[in-house]
């Protein structure tokens, strides 16, 4: 297991739901008694980002914030190669005998399935094994695509723990063969942050963005269901933040 990959995301938790709302709340309960009025307002905008954050109205909207357009026709036709990012695996998934890959890969690889065998661009599947195990998520990504969509992998980059190193050793191979004019295949608002560590590396990208958040509202998106959209959103703005403060 990657220790930095680890502590980040141990750090980065603190500022995502539920954590951030019942730290707030905490502290407000320990300063009760010293600090009544301060005390207050802080369980009451931690409780509020509980009930908030959770709501799917939000979470989404959140969401698309960060997201963009589909890619278009004339940027398929000028691109050399299609970059695929991990989006986490299926560890010892009983039912296929080990890991695999989860369900937000699996999203990411039909969509690069689907632009493969509209375009015949080679592909390049990039995504480590940040918190352990024997199988990298590249390559399960590699075996997904080949027997699943029946889509052939040409580079497989397995070594990277976060969305910079999946451009920084991705460029490593793609230059040799002089490709820079890529697709980047990833979730919607997952894409301005990938986009900005693929650039740093010199290459052309257009993104190619899967899973918008669009679908019309129903009664149930104004009741609390949980934090994912909400953690995603607010996970991408704090790396975009850190983007911006490394220049």
């Amino acid at each position: 297991m990657s220790i930095s990959w680890l502590l980040t995301n141990l750090v980065v938790a603190f500022l995502l739901p539920p954590l951030n709302g019942l730290l707030l709340a905490g502290v407000g309960w320990l300063l009760w008694q010293r600090r009544p009025r301060l005390a207050r307002t802080l369980v009451a905008v931690g409780l509020a980002l509980l009930i908030i954050l959770a709501l799917p109205v939000v979470g989404n909207a959140m969401q698309r914030s960060l997201e963009g357009i589909p890619v278009s026709a004339a940027q398929v036709r000028e691109a050399q190669a299609i970059v695929v990012l991990g989006g986490g695996r299926y560890r010892d998934a009983l039912e296929y005998g080990g890991d695999t890959v989860a369900e937000a890969t699996l999203l990411r690889l039909r969509y690069a399935a689907k632009l493969q065998r509209e375009s015949g661009l080679p592909l390049l599947v990039t995504g480590g094994k940040p918190d352990g195990g024997d199988l990298s998520e590249a390559e399960a990504m590699r075996r997904t695509l080949t027997a699943e969509f029946g889509v052939p992998v040409r580079w497989v980059e397995g070594a990277s723990d976060n969305t910079h190193e999946n451009a920084l050793y991705s460029a490593r191979l793609l230059k040799p063969d002089g490709i820079t004019r890529v697709l980047l295949v990833t979730h919607a608002w997952h894409m301005p942050r990938a986009l900005r560590s693929f650039a740093a590396e010199g290459l052309a990208v257009a993104p190619a963005p899967t899973f918008f958040h669009r679908k019309p509202l129903t009664p149930l998106d104004f009741l609390p269901q949980g934090y994912s959209g909400a953690r995603h959103a607010i996970h991408e703005w704090i790396g975009l933040f850190w983007y911006r403060m490394r220049g």
